[in-house]
């Protein structure tokens, strides 16, 4: 299925309004559909308005209530699965203030409890260094103090013990040079002794290590729920469990891959030891 990234933005209340449409050209009020569905009336009516995103089980149960056709359940379907997704253009946060995507961030890290990150072709900000995170923005025009100081803000969720974290870092992104070789030694010597934390799990894929597939995007994965992937032009943010559950499946082929523990901080040290020489 193709789109446009404005549809995004307007898919929720498209959905609303077809199933609302869908209810009246079946001649039921919402008192009827609700009780049809096993559902109160009051969240039919937040779902028909907009103001509650249904699950897939909720709109199943609706166009069951609804007796509606195969090709219309496949078409409502779709539509909801680009209801859950949504588009954050780069141009667009960058307008905004780069500090404002990191209050946004503070907030999902501060509501989540599992964080699944896979590191492709750099670091994230929750494991840089500050000299990393002023050259990771070196190239956007602009004063990015504000965004600097949010970043390493961010850092502190880190050792919240109630929070478990798991990185998976290629040697790419690990040994990208983003700052001068001593500056990198010393960014490496951090990811390794973020290894030593009881809530954090840090694994380095090294190059020659044969994964199941082949990665196209950096993504992090925020308990089962809600899954972010990012692009060159942007970000995009996954909610249909289907699109959670394809990354969820992506990030435990590489888990079973890496190097975790005493054999990550070995091989952390080898490379740090390459570019302090």
């Amino acid at each position: 299925m193709t789109f446009e990234p404005e549809q995004l933005g307007q898919s929720a209340q498209e959905l609303a309004a077809t199933l609302r449409k869908l209810r009246k050209q079946a001649g039921l009020s919402g008192d009827r559909l609700a009780a049809r569905c096993n559902m109160s009336q009051s969240k039919v009516s937040r779902i028909e308005s907009g103001k509650v995103r249904p699950s897939l089980v909720d709109i199943e149960r609706i166009l069951r209530a609804l007796d509606a056709p195969p090709a219309l359940v496949a078409e409502v379907s779709a539509l909801a699965r680009i209801a859950a997704t949504e588009w954050q253009d780069a141009r667009s946060m960058r307008r905004k203030g780069l500090h404002k995507k990191q209050l946004e961030l503070a907030g999902l890290e501060a509501s989540s409890t599992e964080f699944r990150f896979f590191l492709l072709s750099m670091l994230t900000a929750l494991l840089s260094t500050p000299e990393y995170i002023r050259a990771s923005l070196a190239h956007i025009p602009g004063d990015h103090s504000k965004a600097v100081a949010r970043k390493l803000e961010r850092q502190e969720v880190l050792y919240d013990r109630r929070k478990r974290f798991t990185f998976i870092i290629t040697e790419q992104a690990a040994r990208s040079p983003f700052v001068s070789p001593d500056a990198m030694a010393v960014q490496l010597d951090r990811l390794a002794s973020l290894t030593h934390l009881p809530n954090v799990r840090l694994g380095v894929l090294p190059i020659e290590t044969r994964l199941p597939g082949c990665p196209l995007n950096t993504f992090t994965v925020y308990d089962e729920r809600l899954a972010t992937v990012e692009t060159t032009a942007g970000v995009m943010v996954f909610c249909d469990p289907r699109d959670v559950r394809m990354y969820l499946d992506e990030f435990a082929g590489y888990d079973e891959r890496a190097l975790f523990g005493e054999a990550a901080r070995e091989r952390l040290a080898e490379w740090a030891t390459a570019f302090r020489s």
